[in-house]
């Protein structure tokens, strides 16, 4: 028994090790720590209990046949985050450079399919050059196993993919169909066609990293949702992340103990809005003030700014916040704004996370650019998500409402079940100034009668009062008390 026991360990030693001790630290010296080393750090201490270790390639040729390294190049199974089951899958650059055969998505999908089963969001984690040239169409078959997986799993459990390193070609529609994904700086790059390939084809110049780095898609294409300095960052970050969202869509999202009173008072949030209507002001300092102990966890930060989204506690309880940021672009609704909120709205209605909008938007983006862009598409699309959630959304008007941008941003027209506004909020079809100019046009070479009826507008419309005596604003609350309503407000619905 003991020779058996001693052989079994030796093969655990040696899948353990992955490509070898030499590309190991080859990794290490790239700044990048190997798949299991990832896993020690993402999951608690101890939890992780891993599947097909043991699992070899079954490819022969092009001398494949001399080439099987146990566990074929990712590693997978399942642990607990703060006690809390998750299933994991982290690819391995040190075995194949982590390319994907049929045997190495055959271990994927079983744990796909098992979080599927047991109810418990999934994190992959990628660090790969993409499929295994040497297997032809087994490997290009085996990502399509995975993208089915993805997609039957799409609002049943949650799916995070963190990019840890390469992840070219078909790896990169994995994580695209997946809830968040997270990148490393700098060390991580996605994209579907590699500088080579760019070059042969459109005979550009460019860099892996201009291709595809962080700054690429948290920056501009907005298909990351943030990115991090380094490993140990992302994947704190993850767990962080993982602690506001349900198992699945057959639980609740789980409430914690707050330190923060319910009926905290904010004093400060009296003066937060400047008298003058077009001078900024941070959105971000709101939501700090009101949710629980000034916790927030924003995706997509440096993606269309002039939304703020994310997650926080109010009074212990998980909800999404969705925010206009008067700081960039006077808070403006444009397509990538559109684009961002209307995905992290159905995110939170898939899995029975309340949703808190504060708004203060000017309106649409006007200009032939965004028109060309689709703009009319991308903005319904938030309309869309807004008007088709079912769970709890309490909506705050803190000043600009404007236009058909007021209806979009979880009006009650659209099914908000509570509705308040500040004092300071103005809730028409646009400005004063473009108003008066259409409805007086006759009148615009009189600066002085022009000047009258702006006023006019402006104490007929500036402020939250025709829209309350309509019914559309259940109530106008003092900012310093926004916190305690909000809370009570969602304990009601």
């Amino acid at each position: 028994m003991k020779h058996i026991l001693e052989e079994l360990e030796r093969r655990r030693e040696v899948a353990r090790l992955g490509g070898g001790t030499r590309r190991i630290e080859s990794q290490h010296a790239k700044g990048k720590l190997t798949a299991r080393e990832r896993l020690d750090l993402l999951l608690d201490e101890g939890s992780f209990e891993e599947f097909d270790m043991f699992v070899e390639h079954r490819a022969t040729d092009f001398g494949m046949a001399d080439q099987r390294v146990p566990g074929d190049g990712v590693v997978t199974g399942w642990g607990t985050i703060n006690g809390r089951t998750v299933f994991v899958f982290s690819k391995d650059f040190t075995v194949f450079g982590g390319s994907l055969s049929s045997a190495h998505a055959q271990k994927i999908v079983k744990v796909q399919r098992q979080a599927m089963k047991v109810g418990a969001p999934i994190i992959g984690l990628f660090d790969a050059g993409g499929a295994r040239i040497q297997e032809g169409v087994d490997s290009l078959a085996g990502y399509a196993d995975i993208f089915l997986e993805n997609t039957l799993a799409s609002g049943v459990i949650p799916q995070i993919s963190v990019i840890m390193g390469p992840c070219a070609g078909g790896d990169v529609y994995s994580p695209a169909i997946t809830d968040f994904i997270f990148m490393v700086k700098d060390t991580s790059y996605m994209y579907v066609t590699g500088p080579d390939v760019v070059r042969t084809v459109t005979h550009e110049e460019v860099s892996h990293e201009e291709l595809g780095g962080y700054r690429v898609h948290a920056l501009k294409s907005g298909v990351a949702d943030g990115a991090f300095e380094n490993d140990l960052e992302a994947l704190t970050q993850v767990r962080r992340l993982v602690d506001f969202l349900p198992l699945s869509n057959r639980e609740k999202p789980p409430v914690r103990q707050s330190f923060d009173e319910p009926d905290r008072v904010e004093p400060s949030l009296d003066t937060l809005v400047p008298a003058n209507p077009n001078k900024p002001y941070d959105m971000k300092e709101l939501i700090l003030k009101v949710v629980d102990e000034a916790d927030f966890f924003e995706i997509s930060p440096d993606f269309a700014k002039n939304i703020v989204v994310g997650f926080a506690r109010m009074d212990g309880m998980p909800v999404g916040i969705v925010a206009n940021q008067p700081q960039v672009l006077a808070g403006v609704l444009d397509i990538d704004a559109s684009r961002k909120a209307a995905r992290f709205v159905r995110f939170c209605d898939a899995f029975e996370i309340p949703i808190v909008t504060f708004v203060d938007v000017p309106g649409f983006m006007p200009g032939t650019r965004q028109e060309q862009g689709g703009l009319i598409r991308h903005g319904a699309k938030l309309l869309f998500a807004y008007a088709e959630a079912t769970v709890p959304k309490v909506t705050l008007i803190t000043r600009k409402a404007y236009g058909g941008a007021y209806d979009v941003m979880s009006s009650k027209h659209i099914r908000g079940d509570v509705n308040y506004a500040w004092p300071t909020a103005e809730i028409a079809v646009m400005g004063s100034k473009g108003a008066v100019e259409i409805i007086f046009r006759s009148e615009i070479g009189n600066a002085d009668a022009i000047a009258a009826r702006e006023a006019e507008y402006k104490d007929r419309f500036a402020n939250p009062f025709v829209a309350a005596s309509r019914g559309y604003i259940d109530d106008v609350i003092m900012p310093h008390s926004t916190r305690r309503r909000i809370v009570r407000t969602l304990k009601n619905l």
